[in-house]
């Protein structure tokens, strides 16, 4: 499948969710703003699609970035965004989404497991209740949280004025 082809609205996601649950497949979620990808963010996706036979990947909007990250935030724009995570191998499925956390893609999906960074542990992740109210799980995946967009950033910047 081409990468534009795997960027969808939730509903179109959640139609595909019922045709691979009827075949008897798994679904994973995760999600983030995915802002300047680094290595961290590869891993994490890669980790996630390891526990299920599909990933569906969450991509923070610009606006609900920006709520979140701050207003100089994000450096990509959401569709950019959406389609570089959409290009990677791991992946089978991105959405875009405005609202502060995923409650209602995992109301709507209801992901077999819901997958977040290692910044989280099972027990932290915000979501848990949400998964765990019909039957699905919560894990972390990825390697040590010593990866950062924001690390990068300010790099980057301090570099750019370094010249």
């Amino acid at each position: 499948m081409s990468t534009s082809n795997k960027v969808r609205k939730l509903s179109e996601v959640v139609e595909q969710r019922d045709r691979w649950r009827a075949e008897g497949k798994t679904v994973a979620l995760a999600n983030g703003v995915f802002d300047l990808i680094h290595v961290g963010h590869v891993r994490y996706l890669e980790g996630a699609k390891e526990l299920a036979d599909y990933l569906v990947v969450a991509v923070n909007s610009d606006a609900s970035t920006r709520a979140y990250k701050g207003p100089g935030r994000p450096h990509i724009p959401e569709g950019e965004r959406a389609e570089m995570v959409a290009a990677l191998a791991c992946t089978d499925r991105v959405l875009i989404f405005d609202e502060p956390n995923v409650r209602h893609i995992i109301r709507a999906l209801k992901p077999d497991v819901h997958v977040k960074g290692t910044d989280y542990t099972p027990d932290t992740i915000p979501e848990a209740d949400e998964v765990r109210a019909y039957g699905g799980r919560v894990a972390v995946a990825g390697d040590p949280k010593n990866h950062s967009t924001t690390e990068l950033a300010q790099r980057l910047q301090a570099e750019r004025g370094a010249k």
